[in-house]
């Protein structure tokens, strides 16, 4: 059964990107690793963890990016329009937010890959926000491909350093809670409802990447870089 998953996972991702749309499919595997700590509250650096999203920038218009840091299509989005993205939340435009999914877990060689990435993202929120968008980027230079192991804990925080972020090689060893975060965030995603300040937006989340602008969905091919700037720019 489960290779018969990764078969067919794979040829819907193929399938994606050979015509620039779509999404990484949400595939349930209840073989992998389950955070057994308890999942923080409140606010710390740039972490909500209430409302599930780490954020960079402080700009009046929202963006919100649901994605996993294996799944390919998420890597494509970000080749595609990261330049966009990134100009957007340094010129004081937007508020990028954020929200690390898991779902990807069990083409990672039973290391939770996606689980990991996503705390090491986490601990950088807490630890340096005002890298957030550095690490994120960082995550899909490189980005590991599906049914491999992924990046270890020692790699994923030489990927901070490297940029001159916080050393979060301790926050990766001591990272139950956010894992737990994200592995809750995942299972929120799919029993929905998805609410953005407060409104729902949407019943649950179908794939990643799924980006929003102001509470409003991009449907467009996601490697169409002008499309999305021109989605962005009219919301």
């Amino acid at each position: 059964m489960k290779r018969t998953r990764r078969i067919l996972a794979a040829t819907v991702i193929a399938a994606a990107l050979s015509i620039g749309v779509s999404a990484c499919s949400m595939f349930a595997d209840t073989s992998v690793p389950v955070a057994t700590a308890k999942a923080p509250t409140g606010v710390d650096g740039a972490v909500n963890f209430d409302d599930r999203y780490i954020s960079a920038g402080t700009g009046q218009k929202k963006v919100d990016i649901w994605f996993d840091a294996m799944c390919p299509v998420c890597g494509a989005f970000e080749k595609a329009n990261g330049d966009t993205l990134e100009k957007a939340v340094k010129d004081g435009s937007v508020t990028l937010r954020l929200h690390p999914l898991t779902f990807l877990d069990s083409l990672s060689g039973g290391t939770g890959y996606s689980t990991r990435a996503a705390a090491a993202l986490t601990c950088v929120g807490v630890h340096d926000k005002a890298r957030v968008l550095d690490y994120y980027q960082a995550l899909f230079t490189d980005q590991p491909e599906e049914n491999s192991k992924g990046l270890t804990d020692d790699e994923l925080a030489k990927r901070a350093t490297d940029l001159g972020i916080t050393d979060i090689s301790g926050c990766l060893e001591r990272g139950g809670s956010y894992q737990a975060w994200a592995q809750a965030n995942t299972a929120h995603s799919q029993s929905g409802p998805i609410e953005v300040d407060g409104t729902k937006v949407l019943d649950k989340i179908e794939g990643t990447p799924t980006v929003l602008v102001d509470g409003k969905q991009f449907t467009g091919s996601i490697s169409d870089a002008a499309a999305f700037e021109k989605f962005l720019n009219d919301k």
